[in-house]
């Protein structure tokens, strides 16, 4: 069931209970587990956080656990199962869901028990009536002659789960309307208000919303964009909610006395240009590893690496000065940046170079955007360059997310150059030498074993961004304008000593829906 008032059905719930905390593996997650985490230490709420990073580890993870907890909370997880038949509780069980994962299974939506959920009342979701789907005609009958004897909850509980019974059924024989109804819910994926940012609303209707919990509400934000998982529209729409909770902070802020101190921390909204990690790297570094600046300038091939060279000329920047990093660049030419390569992307078909954003400042030194922390933290939730174990990784991504770990976030900056890195080159060796094949209704990308770099690609969220920028790429390099229409499954090694192989379908670059999967 949906809760209205999170602070008095959510929070005053399990704030003297032992929680557990099932976190899953993206940016977005980790945000809203931050900003969970800092509540909880607020009123010594006792918790327990598993990351999970999928069905498998969630219910081993929910079995460890089960006997010592009685309250679960489920970020970014769980919303578009059927949680009770993949788990088997028991009655006195109860889970809190924070899941941006859209459509919500119905059995979760209309069980009012053990199932409670945390989602955006402004959301379209697009509910089936209960009516619809669980009520039968026999029903009415059973209802009117069961008035007189008052049933208890328990008799409620059973003809729920008959009707979930019912629900499961292969076929619905009588009526065949349920399926049709059922389809047209479930036949798209999509998905729902950033988890960081309902997290960050609880904070702020209790009063307890600090700049830090307003950042995280603003990587998860970044981080859905990123990964291209809500539509533009509803991305700027998001960041004008967020927008003014920073005016309010900024306000706020104004009169304290650290204000100007050397570890403040002031966030500003600003137009910034769509270029990854340009800040921390070389201007020309971040033009030809970005997927929306390389795919319009085509920079695998050689006419790309010539119009990339009319680009720089076209605004007047020598080449020395763009392959040195950012921050040695002429201070005279840094100020007129971001005007020069708008004028110019306009000429060279790039028209939405700059786009809404936050920026944050740590001290008088450090400055970082949005995107570059999304990046970051990703790069090092994935990391494996080294031995460590999931939940290593989940913990130092974790970490590099608080303003006190900034030797960490620098680390995830350098790893997500790498990676950025070996995405473009991935791509421009699966143009060039042909490897997208069109299967009829789809196009199909396997990397072979021993393709360069493909280990980085044994991660979903790495494989997923490969993929976007993949299918973008080859859209803009085929002449083919059917491929336009079409979706993408991309294959990659995941374990050569076992064999597996880890798959991602994107649906088709022409496609503006937020519905997409």
């Amino acid at each position: 069931m949906f809760l209205s008032d999170f602070r008095k059905e959510f929070y005053e719930v399990i704030v003297a209970q032992r929680v557990l905390l099932l976190v899953a593996s993206d940016v977005d997650a980790l945000c809203a587990c931050k900003i969970l985490q800092a509540l909880f230490q607020c009123d010594h709420v006792q918790y327990t956080l598993v990351p999970v990073s999928g069905w498998q580890e969630l219910e081993t993870a929910f079995l460890e656990h089960k006997d010592q907890f009685q309250y679960f909370v489920l970020i970014n997880c769980g919303a578009n199962v059927d949680l009770l038949e993949i788990l088997q509780p028991e009655e006195d069980t109860f889970f809190f869901i924070c899941d941006t994962h859209r459509p919500i299974n119905v059995v979760n939506v209309y069980n009012e028990t053990q199932i409670k959920l945390l989602v955006k009342q402004d959301d379209d979701l697009e509910i089936p009536a209960y009516d619809d789907i669980f009520r039968d005609e026999e029903e009415d009958e059973d209802d009117s002659g069961n008035e007189s004897d008052g049933s208890e909850p328990s008799g409620k509980r059973k003809r729920f789960e008959e009707q979930i019974l019912l629900l499961k059924q292969t076929l619905f024989p009588s009526p065949p309307f349920r399926r049709e109804i059922l389809f047209d819910y479930e036949q798209y994926e999509y998905h729902g208000t950033s988890s960081a940012m309902v997290m960050f609303d609880l904070a702020w209707i209790m009063s307890k919303d600090l700049n830090d919990m307003l950042w995280w509400a603003i990587v998860g934000l970044t981080d859905q964009w990123v990964q291209d998982k809500i539509t533009q529209m509803k991305y700027v729409t998001d960041i004008g909610t967020l927008q003014r909770h920073v005016s309010r902070h900024n306000h706020r802020n104004e009169d304290e006395e650290n204000s100007l101190s050397i570890d403040c921390m002031r966030i500003a909204f600003e137009y910034d240009l769509r270029l990854a990690l340009y800040q921390h790297w070389s201007l020309f570094e971040s033009l030809c590893n970005t997927c929306y600046t390389s795919a319009s300038l085509k920079l695998w091939s050689v006419q790309g690496q010539k119009r990339l060279q009319e680009f720089f000329a076209d605004m007047g920047l020598p080449l020395k000065q763009v392959k040195q990093k950012f921050n040695s660049m002429d201070i005279s030419l840094k100020d007129n940046l971001q005007e020069m390569i708008e004028e110019s992307a306009s000429k060279f078909g790039m028209k939405n170079l700059r786009v809404q954003t936050f920026s944050i400042h740590f001290g008088f030194k450090n400055k970082f955007l949005a995107s570059d922390i999304v990046y970051a933290t990703a790069s090092l939730m994935e990391n494996i360059e080294k031995d460590d174990p999931g939940t290593d990784n989940f913990i130092k991504a974790l970490d590099s997310l608080s303003r006190s770990n900034l030797d960490k976030l620098h680390q995830g900056l350098e790893l997500a150059k790498k990676q950025l890195r070996a995405t473009q080159q991935t791509v421009a060796s699966c143009i060039c030498t042909n490897l997208v094949i069109s299967q009829g209704p789809f196009l199909y990308c396997y990397l072979m074993e021993g393709t360069p770099d493909v280990k980085l690609f044994s991660k979903p969220v790495s494989l997923c961004l490969l993929s976007k920028y993949l299918l973008k790429s080859f859209v803009c390099s085929t002449k083919n304008k059917r491929c336009k229409l079409l979706p993408l499954i991309v294959a990659a090694p995941m374990d050569v000593e076992q064999g597996t192989v880890i798959m991602v379908g994107i649906p088709p670059e022409t496609e503006s829906s937020d519905k997409k999967k």
